[in-house]
């Protein structure tokens, strides 16, 4: 049964909890446009283009991914679609190589490719037992902590103020805020507790003047959303291959997010039903590239929203897609988000990513984690994933293609988990692989 999946909870509810999913990434969101425009060369009003247009992708590539393209794109559960950090590095390289418009040639490409090899899901649903994807979910969890600290002392490490006792006090009011809300409200106000939690850690940021307005004055009310904007793509070869490797690393990670979304909603996730969401993602990447963005990944952040909500609605992360559209294409709207200190956003993440981590745990448990097999996929897999991402500088000798594959926790624990669930287990005998298998309820999971 998918009740919970499918509820609808009417026009006030839904837009109020689809902002809080939108609050949530935002930051994320925007950073990787602005990090790779600067990177690359862009003006500033180059810049302001290209995080519109990535809104704006964000928002279509949410609806399909929650709402579906009838049987044959979308996983229809509360996924919101994001562009993925790990794109940085490599947009940066090809762009400063070939151009803005390589970048969005390679990301076409991939997105072809990803959604080609999307077909083939099915068949890798057997290796990827909660053992596996339990670790990789745990192994992001773990991995985006760090990023939550960062945003607590500040956001740029660089920055004079970067962990000052204002970020780190605005960070602490707004965890506290969260705590209070989500133990003591019921219902819907502590279903909306991370939002209360921003919208008053800002309030209380800008006491302490970390609150900066000058953005919504400047910004302006109309952005054309135009294919192309930058000119007609260029398709470079190595761009093509880095980009692919790209796309399938992001193939990987979102298929433990997808598992996870499915325990979180109670719902059996099939191979038919990954299929159908990478299969969105592939799309998403074509779309996004025509339109001059980058590829998409399911955000873990909201997964960790979901969790601590525990509203599993995928019409209110679809009205979240809708909302990501409108302030793609009015950036006064977009630039009001952009108030929200990173030390407040910080003080959010941290509840965010430990359940995402709790949930792991939960799926792990499982799988029969007394057999050594077993306790050698959490160890091995959890620790060189854990490793790589600590200790980043020991592949720096390494290309740059490998260096991007070697550096990554969640590739480098994804890869190790399925290699050695594969050498000392096999296929799981009881996963359900069967295309044209109908979803299920699952076991109900106790989630703190």
């Amino acid at each position: 049964m998918r009740s919970k999946v499918d509820e609808k909870l009417g026009f006030g509810k839904s837009t109020i909890l689809g902002f809080q999913h939108v609050a949530v990434m935002y930051g994320g969101a925007v950073v990787v446009p602005i990090l790779i425009g600067s990177s690359i060369g862009l003006s500033q009003a180059e810049i302001v283009y290209l995080i519109s247009f990535d809104l704006f992708t964000c928002g279509v590539a949410t609806i399909v991914q929650a709402l579906g393209l009838g049987s044959f794109a979308g996983i229809k559960l509360p996924a919101l679609m994001a562009i993925s950090f790990v794109v940085v590095g490599p947009a940066i390289s090809i762009g400063q190589a070939y151009g803005v418009t390589a970048i969005f040639g390679s990301v076409i490409v991939a997105g072809i490719i990803v959604t080609i090899l999307s077909q083939f899901a099915t068949k890798l649903v057997r290796y990827f037992p909660p053992v596996v994807t339990g670790s990789v979910v745990l192994i992001i969890g773990v991995t985006l902590m760090p990023v939550a600290m960062e945003n607590v002392a500040g956001g740029d490490a660089a920055a004079p103020d970067f962990g000052s006792w204002q970020n780190l006090t605005a960070a602490a009011v707004t965890f506290a805020i969260f705590l209070l809300v989500n133990h003591y409200a019921k219902g819907f106000v502590k279903s909306i507790a991370i939002l209360i939690a921003l919208f008053l850690g800002t309030i209380f940021a800008s006491f302490l003047g970390m609150v900066d307005p000058t953005e919504v004055t400047e910004a302006s009310w109309i952005t054309a959303i135009q294919p192309f904007y930058f000119g007609m793509p260029k398709f470079e070869l190595s761009a093509i291959i880095t980009m692919t490797l790209i796309g399938i690393i992001i193939m990987v990670e979102s298929t433990g997010v997808f598992f996870a979304l499915g325990e979180v909603a109670e719902v059996k996730v099939s191979g038919e039903d990954v299929k159908k969401g990478l299969r969105a993602e592939g799309l998403a990447a074509i779309f996004s590239g025509i339109f001059n963005s980058f590829n998409h990944s399911t955000f873990s952040q909201n997964v960790g929203l979901v969790l601590l909500t525990k509203v599993v609605s995928r019409y209110v992360v679809a009205v979240g897609g809708v909302i990501l559209v409108i302030i793609g294409l009015v950036p006064k709207i977009a630039a009001v988000t952009t108030m929200i200190p990173s030390a407040v956003l910080g003080g959010a993440m941290i509840p965010m990513f430990g359940m995402l981590m709790s949930a792991a745990i939960q799926m792990i448990m499982k799988d029969d984690i007394t057999k050594t097999s077993n306790q050698l996929v959490i160890g091995v897999g959890v620790g060189l994933g854990l490793a790589a991402a600590g200790a980043p500088e020991v592949f720096a000798n390494f290309s740059d293609t490998l260096k991007l594959l070697l550096q990554s926790g969640p590739v480098m624990g994804a890869a190790s988990c399925f290699l050695l669930n594969w050498w000392l287990n096999g296929p799981s005998d009881h996963a359900e692989i069967k295309e044209d298998e109908v979803d299920s309820a699952v076991p109900e999971t106790h989630t703190a």
